[in-house]
């Protein structure tokens, strides 16, 4: 059994290309039990593709990805689909785009997962989804249908969604970007709360205010690289590398 502050996963010289471009260079990450860590950096630096990496939805060309208590994957090797399923089945993806089924209600939705990838009995899945959606204000949209919800409640039936999988590490991919701004709170409220509630989230986000209050770690990204890591009142009030300075400052500039 893992000790508190133990890692969950680690990641070790992590490289992807894609074609002649090298999205991931080298990439070093340590994830504890219980963290929220932010990923920031511009368009392009490889965070999605770092988590996607995660959970499996990329295979990288170089570096290793370590799950506590699971096999190291060493990707300088041909890994098979059993090693993809093993990320998949510690971790769990929030998109920016939803995602969701269209076809699906959202009960159906949320339970898909637990009933098709963990073999959940579907009674007991329907009540674990029904109290999960009760959590986040969704339990009367049960029977509604994506095109039926605002964005920011497909995107908190995303977050059920994942959570409905019980994983060990959640995954957000800029989980607010597609929202309009009014519907941004909610989804954030939710995430503030699966944080104080102890579970251990990735989460690359350009939604500054949420990363000083939530964050255990920032990591920013820029080129493939990590340039600079540490607590969010280092990296934002007193950043070491140029780079994350200009970065921050040009997110942080009131407009001119």
């Amino acid at each position: 059994m893992s000790q508190p502050d133990a890692p969950l996963v680690e990641v070790r010289g992590l490289r992807k290309h894609f074609g002649d471009h090298e999205v991931l260079r080298s990439i070093d990450l340590t994830v504890r039990r219980g963290e929220v860590v932010t990923v920031i950096g511009p368009s392009g630096s490889g965070k999605t593709t770092l988590l996607r990496a995660l959970n499996g939805l990329e295979i990288p060309d170089g570096g290793e990805i370590a799950f506590d208590g699971g096999p190291d994957l060493d990707f300088s090797f041909p890994i098979g689909n059993e090693h993809r399923y093993a990320l998949r089945n510690r971790s769990a993806m929030v998109f920016q785009s939803y995602n969701l089924f269209p076809n699906k209600t959202v009960l159906q939705n949320v339970t898909e997962g637990p009933i098709q990838v963990r073999r959940m009995p579907r009674a007991q899945a329907i009540a674990e989804a029904e109290a999960l959606l009760d959590r986040v204000g969704l339990l009367e949209k049960r029977d509604a249908y994506p095109y039926q919800l605002s964005g920011g409640q497909q995107q908190r039936v995303g977050i059920v969604r994942a959570l409905a999988l019980a994983p060990d590490l959640l995954l957000f991919d800029e989980p607010t970007s597609a929202l309009d701004p009014e519907l941004v709170g909610d989804v954030l409220k939710v995430m503030k709360e699966l944080a104080e509630e102890g579970w251990t989230m990735v989460v690359v986000t350009h939604e500054l205010s949420f990363a000083r209050q939530v964050a255990d770690e920032v990591v920013f990204i820029d080129g493939g690289v990590v340039v600079e890591r540490g607590h969010p009142s280092q990296i934002f009030t007193a950043p070491t590398e140029a780079r994350t300075a200009q970065f921050l400052d040009r997110l942080l500039r009131p407009l001119e």
